[in-house]
């Protein structure tokens, strides 16, 4: 039997999982997000049904802007705790079968497992699901998880928000999609880089800038042009990401989280420098609290502003050395001001913070 990897990825979860308890709105445009009230400002949609989407909303958009499209929708607050309740009936329904679960997020997952039918095997995937939840998903198989990510746009549902390629339909079995190295310059070469798992389009235009356009001109770009460009490190990534090379290993142990973060929306925009760097602070101390209350020490600060317009900076400072001050932190914050043009209104801060590695942390000569 061969190895083989499969990403799991559930069809419209969290409209799915409203929709599941109640089921009159079945067919009907939803919109989830905020308090479910779309005349309150400062809210984001957190998804839409298949039906909303029809009429142009999209998740990460204003709930505003999303009642101006579709005021006939009907609105619905976020609720993570029967997001997060749904998301383990999904998991929990896998891992009754022989494989490897490697949970991404609530919606999500690699599936890894040694089998000579994987097409079979997503069938059986998405049939269990179906049946003891009510929600429905998506399988893409792989030889990595490059590819496995990938074949579940190919596999969604035609009226999903990833939109399957052309021939997407011809698949054997509905919903499940196989892309390998056998395939894949035939289905991507011709396709934009956009369309490559973890491309955007800061990115695209990045590429586009040295005369790459296509996944095609990725794989044969010269890797010194991207490392140059990119970084060692990064450049080496998006040469392999090209030629569609990626990780085999699925694991079913937790990811050690990297950073934490948090983030606010103001319910009136901040004009004041004054009243940007209190409310910076007091988010900068509040993580970091956090992240001690945790055991863990930090090395790096990142700083997110988001004006009216909606363009998004970040900027980020590593520390000179690693720190569990939450002084410290709210200074480096509110010092990265300095790299922003202020110039506009502020409607949202944030503070994210890269935890240190063990071996960082300094120990205490005291202990």
């Amino acid at each position: 039997m061969s190895w083989w990897v499969l990403h799991v990825d559930m069809d419209q979860f969290i409209a799915a999982v409203e929709i599941r308890r109640r089921p009159e709105l079945r067919g009907l445009p939803v919109v989830v997000g905020g308090s479910g009230d779309p005349t309150q400002p400062r809210q984001v949609v957190a998804t839409a049904s298949y039906e909303a989407r029809e009429y142009g909303v999209h998740s990460g958009m204003p709930v505003r802007a999303a009642y101006k499209k579709c005021p006939q929708a009907v609105f619905l607050p976020s609720d993570p705790a029967a997001y997060e309740a749904a998301s383990t009936e999904v998991m929990d329904t896998l891992r009754s079968f022989p494989v490897v679960v490697e949970v991404w997020g609530w919606d999500e997952c690699f599936v890894g497992a040694e089998t000579d039918d994987p097409e079979q095997l997503a069938a059986d995937l998405r049939a269990a699901v179906q049946a003891r939840t009510s929600l429905t998903c998506s399988v893409g198989i792989g030889d990595n998880k490059t590819r496995a990510k990938l074949a579940t746009t190919f596999a969604k549902h035609a009226r999903s928000h990833a939109a399957p390629f052309e021939g997407a339909s011809t698949a054997e079995v509905p919903g499940v999609y196989r892309l390998t190295g056998a395939n894949w310059r035939e289905v991507m070469d011709h396709r934009p880089v956009r369309e490559l798992w973890g491309i955007g389009s800061r990115m695209e235009r990045n590429l586009n800038e040295l005369g790459v356009f296509t996944v095609a001109d990725l794989a044969a770009a010269d890797l010194d042009v991207l490392r140059k460009r990119f970084g060692p490190k990064m450049g080496a990534w998006y040469a392999a990401l090209g030629r569609g090379l990626g990780d085999t290993e699925v694991t079913d142990v937790p990811r050690e989280p990297v950073s934490r973060s948090r983030e606010e929306t103001f319910p009136e925009d901040l004009v004041d420098r004054a009243d940007v760097e209190k409310e910076l602070r007091r988010i900068a101390i509040h993580v970091t609290r956090d992240v001690v209350a945790e055991g863990r020490t930090i090395q790096r600060i990142w700083v997110k502003v988001r004006f009216i317009s909606f363009y998004t900076p970040i900027k980020s400072r590593k520390l000179p050395e690693v720190t569990q001050d939450p002084e410290v932190v709210a200074t480096t914050a509110q010092a990265l001001l300095d790299k922003f043009e202020l110039r506009r209104p502020i409607r949202l801060l944030g503070v994210r913070v890269e935890f240190a590695p063990p071996a960082a942390v300094t120990p205490d000569p005291s202990a």
